[in-house]
């Protein structure tokens, strides 16, 4: 695939999920409002509501930095980059091997941290509170995602994202090798967990929970950190599928097999949300120091992934 259709593709695919994900944030609440036996937004509430913050002024909290301006852009920036680097619509990584397992880890490690650090810089005790339960989920869940990558960069002889997914659609990673299906499993968790659903999280409970670090925020600072936000659900879940679930994604780069391929990704992402939204609502939300007992048991389950590895099976 010539370098300029690459870059096409990746900068198609990452504004085509920039552009759907409120569209699967509002999936999600409109799935949890019938759930509930409600009424609850329509579908396209959550581009109202980016629409009318994008016109509203923004306010700046007097004690706040650079760090605090300049977050929402930082956040956004690494998120469409890594919409850039997954293999979503072909099983090749658009942007070669700069759609590298390690480049994509440290990029959602850097959206966590300006997002957590521009809560804390913003001065609001809200803020502060919200800043460390994401803190303290990224540690309980980055080192399963980062065992899952290195374990299947192991199998497949490399760290690149496409070699991967190739290698999986292929068969040359079958389901059936315990390591393939126990990472699958604790990468399942993981996701669950990164899209912020109960009982780890909240996504609607504004002052102390996923999006407490934008309490202080407000007009095109605020639309920009939820779009990411709602981004970064979406990109997650590619990153998920891309490595677990290819099938149907384009083996080749043409107009048609990346266009049914977009179909099959979208369905697969709705499908996702689907699941999703029947777990989050059969269950209660832990309190923060109760989740180390289901994170552990997931990383538990990656672990094993790396010993049934090292042991060959």
């Amino acid at each position: 695939m010539a370098v300029s259709t690459s870059l096409l593709i990746g900068l198609g695919q990452a504004v085509l999920l920039l552009l759907v994900a409120p569209l699967f944030t509002g999936l999600s609440r409109v799935l949890r409002a019938k759930l509930h036996a409600r009424k609850g937004p329509d579908l396209f509430q959550d581009y109202r509501d980016l629409l009318k913050l994008l016109k509203r002024e923004e306010v700046v909290p007097t004690q706040a930095s650079w760090v605090f301006r300049a977050t929402p852009y930082i956040v956004m920036a690494a998120t469409l980059l890594i919409a850039m680097m997954i293999p979503v619509v072909t099983r090749q990584a658009p942007l070669g091997m700069a759609g590298d397992l390690l480049a994509v880890v440290y990029l959602l490690t850097l959206i966590r941290f300006f997002l957590s650090l521009g809560g804390l810089d913003s001065g609001s005790g809200f803020a502060g509170i919200g800043a460390s339960r994401e803190m303290a989920l990224g540690v309980l869940v980055e080192p399963t995602v980062i065992l899952v990558l290195f374990v299947l960069a192991f199998l497949s002889g490399s760290t690149d994202l496409g070699t991967i997914s190739q290698k999986m659609a292929a068969g040359e990673l079958p389901y059936d090798h315990p390591a393939i299906w126990l990472g699958m499993a604790a990468f399942a968790v993981a996701t669950f967990m990164e899209t912020g659903r109960i009982p780890f999280d909240l996504a609607e409970a504004e002052p102390e929970i996923q999006e407490g670090p934008l309490t202080e925020y407000s007009g095109r600072a605020l639309a920009l950190l939820k779009w990411s936000l709602a981004l970064k659900q979406v990109v997650v879940i590619a990153l998920f599928l891309a490595v677990f679930v290819p099938f149907g994604s384009a083996a080749v780069a043409g107009p048609v097999p990346i266009f049914v391929s977009l179909l099959v990704f979208l369905l697969k992402v709705a499908g996702f949300f689907v699941v999703a939204a029947l777990l989050e609502n059969s269950m209660a939300r832990l309190h923060l120091f109760k989740a180390p007992a289901v994170t552990w048991a997931v990383f538990g389950l990656a672990l094993l992934s790396f010993v049934f590895y090292l042991a060959g099976m």
